[in-house]
């Protein structure tokens, strides 16, 4: 669909949706990565004029992501808990105006590129004092909400009811699933899944995770964090999981000395995570989950170049990640060489 055809179909839709005419006087695509579109729209009707996000899937989803009703259904459970994310406006969950279900978020300001969080130096006085400190109690606030907080049964089973015994058995097990539908052998990751077989560590408690909270899914400029955003691949599970995934090697462009997202001290983030949760961090519980994470990110990558190679959904940009699986099975290898040689 083009972007006029697109325009005039939301135009019609809102109109009768808010009973009364809904204009869109600008709109224009934003980046939205290999399986998302977003649109900005600038919105106007009798009551009020609006600066939103239209956000929609692109050919395929992700394997597990959640559908477009639940991500929203999880912005609203954010949001409520006191996050910095953008104000939920609207869902549409038929398919039939658009092409795809969708739903619209405010628009915010800012920037989340990889670069320009981690090293452009507009940023310079943020990064060095409340960076980490907002990230860290931003996290702490969406791990408030747990399933016993949560009234909406669809969404809580959507999210994968889990225990804290069954959970990393679960995960495990998903994994080898995941990998055996694969078309050729990865041994790497296999040895990998022994070894978190064998060390599982306890949870202390099951809370909602973003499940893919790093750099490049929130958004920043010198006044700040203005928002997190992304959680099509939010679930029930280990709180420590979620700081790991921003502490991976993937997500530091560059900057491997800052383990925090390329931009901070893990010391830090676990203290001002502490101070806003009052749980303690567990480095050892991280350092499992960052192995679980570079498994899941080597195993999904490899997915998304099946997608390419299998002509399902072609892509460069497909193509490029799936070229990486080496590098997060050799940075798992390497987490287990380490916490094997400390012991």
């Amino acid at each position: 669909m083009d972007i006029k055809e697109l325009q005039a179909k939301v135009e019609v839709h809102l109109s009768s949706v808010w009973k009364e005419p809904v204009k869109i006087t600008e709109i224009f695509h934003l980046s939205g990565g290999a399986c998302q579109d977003n649109y900005a729209l600038d919105l106007v009707s009798n009551s009020t004029k609006k600066s939103v996000v239209l956000r929609t899937d692109k050919g395929g989803s992700l394997l597990s992501s959640l559908s477009k009703r639940d991500e929203y259904k999880v912005a609203e459970l954010v949001f409520k808990a006191g996050v910095k994310t953008p104000t939920p406006v609207y869902l549409e969950e038929e398919a039939s105006v658009i092409g795809s279900p969708f739903f619209l978020m405010e628009k915010i300001a800012g920037k989340a590129t990889g670069r320009y969080i981690t090293k452009d130096k507009e940023l310079d006085v943020y990064r060095k004092t409340k960076m980490v400190s907002d990230l860290a109690s931003n996290l702490a606030k969406l791990h408030t909400v747990t399933p016993e907080s949560v009234n909406d049964e669809d969404l809580k089973q959507k999210l994968k009811l889990v225990t804290i015994q069954n959970y990393i058995p679960i995960a495990i097990a998903d994994l080898r699933k995941s990998l055996d539908e694969l078309p050729e052998a990865h041994p790497a990751i296999e040895l990998c899944l022994n070894w978190m077989e064998s060390n599982t560590p306890n949870i202390d408690k099951i809370v909602l995770v973003h499940g893919d909270y790093r750099t490049g899914n929130f958004m920043m400029n010198p006044d700040g964090l203005q928002g997190i955003l992304d959680f099509e691949f939010a679930h029930w599970g280990d709180r420590h999981e979620d700081i790991a995934w921003l502490c991976m090697r993937d997500w530091r462009f560059g900057r491997l000395n800052k383990e925090v997202g390329g931009f901070g001290d893990r010391n830090d983030f676990y203290k001002e995570y502490e101070a806003t949760s009052g749980i303690q961090v567990d480095p050892f519980k991280v350092t499992f989950w960052e192995i679980m994470g570079n498994i899941r990110w080597a195993i999904g990558s490899a997915q998304q170049a099946e997608r390419h190679l299998s002509g399902k959904d072609k892509g460069i940009e497909l193509a490029s990640i799936g070229r990486r699986t080496a590098e997060m099975e050799w940075e798992a290898m390497r987490l287990i060489e380490e916490i094997n040689n400390a012991v």
